[in-house]
């Protein structure tokens, strides 16, 4: 059979005459992957540039060679073993993107800005109290206004726009008081300048806008991960498959064009693009998308596959079931977006206090601008008092009182190993009182272990690892990490689906089946377990039957428990088989688990504990577990997790442990506390504040004082989220309730 790539349609062209195009790479696992395939991409002739984003997994190939066939790529790609796929930048990220860029322009200029006219207004403070002449005073004021005006201008604007926006709508919002306590304060100042007043407030201006888009470019980062890798999960779909036509010739086609009862070819190393049964061949799935378990699953005719599931060792002719928008990916992108937009609707500490703060704010300024309007008093003198209103009022503080906290809190659970995702993770923690984990990846290590290897001598496992390095099984690679610095045997040849063999010492040796390396398959019996996997090894009389399993994870009984202890409501919801669940959930003492779950019966399991007036941190690391995720009431991943599962997930956590997940909840609980604590000095300082502001006691230099130091207060009780997080305790401190650093010499000791 012949086989065509057309890959035309993915290539964009430049204005200088270069083409590119844009693939997702599926298979990167660490950051020594881009120095390889950059330089693979590089030996192909004609190829330009090679750069590989490793945040998201995109490579961008240019080339000027009309003549270059950009499949040649591909198939060095899948020789190399990753799978690439050709993508186009969606419309959505690429608006993301660009907005990204222009905050960051923005910060920067605020950022420029803000620091020169504070060097000048220092200059002015320092006058002032010694001996400044006026005319002096006033050069630096206008050299301030040089600075700030143009600048505010600029690195304001997405606060002007919200405002606007919200404006025409006839709504208010927090940035409506923000812009209004900008163009005031500038405002004011350039007057007071030309009537050479003592007081200007360029700085205070310049440093609201600054710190205020720090907040607002970290969260546009944030969303714009999220979107590329919403963008590699459609990638996923593989937009090419290979139609088998009925003279048996074969062509590639946008998958779109794939109909029910066609038949498509998938070859070793490639996604299978649709649902439906297998009408020819026998191969291994990986099918850790589905059902979150790492072992591959030995399918032949007959069989039942899905979407975005991975062939490994044969080629396969499947017969076109799920098309359209019924395959399974579809299912896990209706299953995320349905979960998202009922998430969407979890309103923060901030949020809600704003949507009162907002008008409050303005009404009282108008008041006080009307009111000594009445009294008599000057329109200079209302309008001065008004403002030094406003600006005692300009929500500084409540915009510092939650993110100063996430601030300080998110680097005390960076140092437990946790990073956070989104904005109001830590308000969602801590308000779990259940938690769910998935079983494979999550309570056990991602990748699996020989279980037995202490059974064997060093010399025989040594043998056995190095000639694993020669082939790409899940089963070999776990083995081969039992010498992780053995380098593989020369003239290793390896057999897809049966093993890999080579000549050690003129003695042939094999690692694969039993059938491969002429042992009776009865000998694993006494190895086998539930949830185990066995490799045979064979050099002469030497014989080995290797276990190979998912492990716990180091500290899952205790964390398990310490959460228990604390009150947690723990349960198991798992893609594997009933039978391995159960063993998992009775060895961690949990008595609510659930196996074989699909994605829909997770999502409904987080439905029905909702119901039951439970908010759920959802603990998962697999594609399967992403709607999930996205689902629950709070979520977590490990690192290892697939990058769908850590995009919907609140936070991400570190390491091989679980510790981490139970620190997760202790911080956010008091972080909480805290974010309380602020939004009540918040309303103490403007009931103070605001009424002598009203009288005409407050100047408004005094006001942008008070203003910075109810912000220095609020700051400075959200340092004790870092402080209280102190040294991290372990399950057993928590779980017996000693406090922190209590044991840190026993275990220095240990």
């Amino acid at each position: 059979m012949s086989l065509d790539i057309d890959l035309s349609g993915f290539v964009r062209q430049t204005d200088d005459g270069a083409r590119g195009i844009d693939f997702a790479i599926d298979g990167m696992t660490c950051a020594a992957c881009i120095v390889e395939i950059e330089q693979a991409m590089k030996k192909i002739p004609g190829v330009e540039k090679a750069r590989i984003n490793y945040s998201n997994s995109r490579l961008a190939l240019g080339w000027k060679d009309e003549t270059l066939d950009p499949a040649l790529a591909v198939e060095q790609l899948r020789r190399m073993g990753y799978v690439a796929h050709p993508f186009e930048l969606a419309e959505a990220e690429s608006r993301d993107a660009e907005h990204a860029k222009f905050l960051l322009r923005c910060l920067a200029v605020a950022g420029f800005a803000a620091m020169n006219v504070m060097l000048l207004s220092v200059s002015v403070w320092a006058g002032n109290a010694s001996d400044i002449t006026p005319e002096t005073r006033d050069m630096f004021h206008w050299l301030s206004a040089l600075i700030a005006l143009p600048a505010a201008a600029f690195s304001g604007r997405p606060f002007f726009t919200s405002a606007l926006g919200a404006l025409k709508r006839r709504a208010l919002n927090m940035d409506v008081p923000i812009s209004l306590a900008i163009i005031l304060a500038l405002g004011m100042s350039v007057v007071e300048t030309a009537n050479h007043r003592p007081e200007a407030y360029f700085d205070s201006a310049l440093m609201l806008i600054f710190f205020l888009l720090i907040g607002r470019y970290l969260e546009q980062t944030m969303r714009q991960r999220t979107r590329a890798v919403a963008g590699n999960i459609a990638a996923l779909r593989s937009p090419l498959a290979a139609r088998v036509n009925p003279d048996g010739s074969v062509t590639q086609v946008p998958t779109a064009r794939i109909a029910a009862d066609d038949i498509v070819l998938v070859r070793p190393g490639e996604r299978i693009p649709v649902d439906g049964s297998i009408v020819a061949g026998t191969s291994e799935i990986d099918e850790s998308i589905v059902t979150g378990e790492t072992r591959q699953r030995s399918v032949g005719v007959g069989a039942d596959v899905f979407s975005g599931t991975l062939n490994f060792c044969g080629a396969l002719n499947i017969r076109a079931r799920a098309v359209g928008a019924g395959g399974f990916l579809d299912e896990i992108e209706r299953l995320l977006e349905n979960a998202a937009s009922a998430r969407s609707h979890f309103v923060g500490l901030a949020e809600r206090a704003s949507r009162i703060y907002a008008p409050v704010v303005h009404l009282t300024a108008a008041a006080t601008l009307v009111g000594w309007l009445i009294a008599g008093k000057s329109a200079h003198d209302a309008i001065v008092t008004a403002i030094a209103v406003l600006i005692i009022t300009c929500p500084c503080a409540l915009a510092l009182a939650v993110p100063a906290v996430h601030v300080t809190a998110s680097g005390a659970l960076f140092r437990s190993g946790v990073l956070l995702n989104g904005g109001q993770a830590i308000e969602r923690f801590a308000e779990a009182d259940t938690i769910v984990f998935d079983k494979t990846g999550t309570l056990t290590l991602p990748e699996p272990r020989v279980a037995n290897a202490r059974d064997f001598s060093g010399d025989l496992i040594e043998r056995a690892a190095r000639l694993a390095r020669s082939s790409r099984h899940p089963l070999a690679r776990a083995l081969a990490q039992e010498r992780p610095m053995g380098a593989p045997y020369d003239g290793a040849r390896e057999e897809p689906g049966a093993g890999v063999a080579a000549s050690i010492d003129n003695i042939e040796t094999r690692l694969g089946s039993a059938a491969f390396c002429g042992l009776d398959a009865s000998a694993a019996a006494p190895a086998l377990d539930e949830g185990s996997s066995v490799i045979f090894y064979r050099r002469g009389d030497e014989t080995a039957v290797f276990r190979v399993r998912q492990t716990l994870r180091a500290d899952a009984v205790e964390t398990i428990a310490a959460l228990k202890a604390r009150g947690f409501r723990v349960e198991i919801i798992s893609g594997d088989s009933p039978a391995a669940t159960r063993a998992v959930a009775e060895t961690l003492g949990v008595a609510d688990y659930l196996g074989g779950a699909k994605p829909a019966d997770k999502v409904a399991r987080l439905e029905a504990l909702k119901a039951e007036g439970r908010k759920t941190l959802m603990v998962g690391d697999g594609f399967n577990d992403a709607p999930a995720l996205a689902a629950a009431h709070a979520s977590l991943s490990p690192v290892s997790a697939a990058d769908v599962a850590q995009a919907s997930a609140d936070a991400v956590f570190l390491g091989e442990k679980l510790a981490p997940v139970a620190r997760a909840l202790e911080l956010s609980r008091l972080a909480r506390k805290l974010m309380r604590q602020n939004l009540g000095i918040a309303v103490i300082y403007n009931a103070i504040a605001v009424p002598l502001a009203i009288s005409g006691l407050v100047t408004p230099l005094i006001a942008a004082l008070a203003m910075s130091g109810s912000s220095l207060v609020v700051t400075g009780n959200a340092l004790r989220a870092g402080v209280g997080a102190g040294e991290s305790r372990t399950p057993e401190q928590a779980q017996a309730g000693e406090p922190e650093g209590s044991r840190s010499n026993a275990g220095a000791a240990a």
